[in-house]
């Protein structure tokens, strides 16, 4: 009636290594389960993001409690170790604000001997328009070619994308704090008064613009991001009046309403083709409005920082040293620089794309400071206005990008705004340059 002994056993034996089998069959499933899990979490820019700004507190709360220790401490009155000029120069800064520099005077000695030959002033505009024009047009080019397109496809292999922004950032800041450096080397510059660490506020804001304009290219085409970058006029506004407590016109008011429209009427009729998911294009326009958010802080950070009289590439240095020390430890901690050292190694053509993208970006920051000082802020906006609708014939001709005739007219109001932009302001700086010469003419008279 009943089996034998080691019948039982046998039978016991292989029920055991059955289960044994399918416990381990079931452990090996979940675990690639979890490792595409985590893939998947690793590819969500949001968790991306997260994780970036966890690197950066690393940096940030430790600076923020040695900030605090040496300020409480009284460390100018107090201190004088080998450390002293690096702490002050960190931490306190030069207070006495110079009133007028050197490079003031000499930007406006240059603007004065500029219009003393037409033909030569005319040499000079063109030689700016088109630095900028070739800097940021290829910049823009290869931006959309890095962010969108594989690597390495061929027949057999369909490549890879390079996914990491972040290196990105750090490669263009890196050689722009070198440039910045050697430039401030070899000119003259004021005497610096700023504490170093208020860079760090435009510089992280800097860092986490640049990081959701690469980004959004994965969600959206490149002319929507370039004509979202022209609506973050109204963010700049608001950003105003919240750091800087500034006051507009009406006409200001009116252009910011205008590019709205503008930009809405090309968003609504964009063709999704390219992007059939509601949730991804979503994902795109946050990131994009992430990215002007942290742009209208930058620039106004960095005109409150100019009370200091410092120059712009004084600012362009210290701005990127930071951004440098953030990216770097970012890359670092993540260990996301050597992956992205690795996939350059792989394709030596992402290798000079990525180069390519930096020198532009490092070129293009010094022609707009040469710009401004050589024929002001209103010449070089409608340079960099004009460099805008190239940037989006460009990509259209390149990447084949389509857009509606709806999509087109709002193309057409935006820019139709921003030049009567420029104009309305050129128009009041002139007529208070005029009320300001009648002030002075009529102010004798008064005395006698």
């Amino acid at each position: 009636v009943f089996p034998p002994p080691h019948t039982t056993i046998i039978r016991v034996s292989c029920r055991s290594v059955l289960g044994l089998a399918l416990s381990t069959h079931s452990v090996v499933h979940a675990t690639e389960q979890g490792l595409s899990l985590l893939d998947t979490w690793g590819d969500f820019w949001l968790f991306r993001f997260v994780v970036n700004i966890a690197s950066y507190c690393t940096i940030i709360i430790p600076g923020y409690f040695l900030i605090r220790y040496f300020q409480k401490r009284n460390y100018l009155d107090t201190g004088r170790n080998i450390c002293f000029p690096v702490i002050k120069a960190c931490v306190f800064g030069n207070e006495s604000k110079v009133a007028a520099t050197a490079a003031e005077e000499a930007s406006m000695a240059a603007r004065s001997e500029a219009t003393e030959s037409t033909s030569k002033q005319a040499l000079k505009l063109l030689f700016c328009a088109a630095g900028l024009q070739f800097s940021y047009l290829t910049w823009g080019v290869l931006q959309e070619r890095v962010m969108t397109k594989t690597y390495g496809a061929t027949e057999l292999d369909p490549g890879e994308k390079f996914r990491d922004s972040q290196f990105l950032v750090f490669m263009n800041r890196i050689l722009a704090f070198t440039v910045a450096g050697l430039y401030c080397m070899l000119t003259k510059q004021p005497r610096h008064g700023a504490p170093m660490y208020k860079y760090s506020f435009a510089s992280l804001s800097n860092i986490l613009s640049s990081w959701c304009q690469y980004e959004a290219l994965k969600f959206i085409s490149f002319p929507t991001q370039v004509l979202a970058k022209a609506s973050k006029v109204i963010p700049v506004m608001l950003m105003g009046k919240i750091v800087s407590r500034k006051s507009y016109e009406y006409w200001e008011y009116l252009t910011a309403a205008l590019i709205s429209v503008g930009v809405s009427m090309f968003l609504l009729s964009s063709s999704t083709n390219k992007h059939p998911s509601t949730v991804t294009t979503f994902s795109g326009l946050i990131i994009l409005a992430g990215y002007i958010i942290f742009d209208s802080f930058t620039s106004n950070w960095q005109d409150a920082l100019f009370k200091y009289k410092m120059s712009s590439v004084q600012m362009m240095f210290g701005v990127n040293l930071f951004s440098c020390l953030f990216t770097m430890g970012s890359l670092l901690e993540q260990g996301a620089f050597l992956e992205s050292a690795k996939f350059m190694a792989r394709h030596s053509d992402f290798a000079f794309h990525a180069m390519l993208l930096s020198v532009c970006s490092a070129c293009g920051q010094l022609f707009i400071f040469y710009t401004i000082n050589q024929f002001g802020a209103a010449v070089f906006t409608i340079i960099m206005t004009l460099r805008q609708a190239c940037a989006i014939l460009l990509s259209c001709l390149i990447y084949g990008h389509t857009i509606t005739m709806v999509g087109g007219v709002g193309v057409v109001v935006v820019f139709m705004a921003l030049f009567l932009r420029v104009y309305a302001r050129t128009r009041m700086k002139s007529r208070n340059k005029k009320a300001a010469v009648a002030a002075q003419t009529a102010a004798p008279v008064q005395k006698v």
